[in-house]
């Protein structure tokens, strides 16, 4: 009854931690090929906005409809920073490794899935015995304790 109770919780437990482990890969494979832009607005030294997959708020003090011929430099810049994810995902074979890797790969695996392995039944040759009934207690009789 133990032994099917570890191996239904082995079972359990690697079935979930599985699903746990392929969903966290998953979502790690994602956001490292994900590329995206931030844009900053500065208005002076002080930053007013930033803006992740859009165009960041300017703050008002943009001198657009100026005459061409003037000289002015604006207080106002924008910095544009391109976050370039992963492009090429190499999928690794078993080959791929060298012989120690294999090794201790192999070994690994083989662990884990014999980790909660239930130990085997114990044949106990007495375990059904019922002693003959008693008919006179020997010691009482012999008045014989041990003290």
């Amino acid at each position: 009854m133990v032994t099917t109770f570890f191996r239904t919780f082995a079972a359990m437990y690697q079935n979930s931690s599985h699903k746990i482990f392929s969903v966290a890969l998953g979502f790690l494979v994602l956001l490292s090929t994900v590329s995206f832009t931030m844009e900053k607005h500065f208005c002076g030294d002080t930053l007013i906005d930033t803006a992740i997959f859009s165009q960041a708020d300017t703050c008002g003090m943009d001198v657009e409809g100026t005459s061409i011929t003037s000289e002015e430099q604006s207080c106002c810049k924008n910095e544009v920073e391109h976050v370039k994810g992963q492009d090429q995902l190499k999928k690794a074979s078993f080959e791929d490794f060298n012989f120690d890797q294999q090794l201790t790969l192999t070994a690994l695996l083989y662990n884990y899935i014999n980790l909660f392995e239930g130990l085997s039944e114990q044949v106990i040759p007495h375990k059904n015995y019922t002693p003959p009934n008693l008919v006179v207690d020997i010691q009482v009789l012999d008045q014989v304790f041990i003290i």
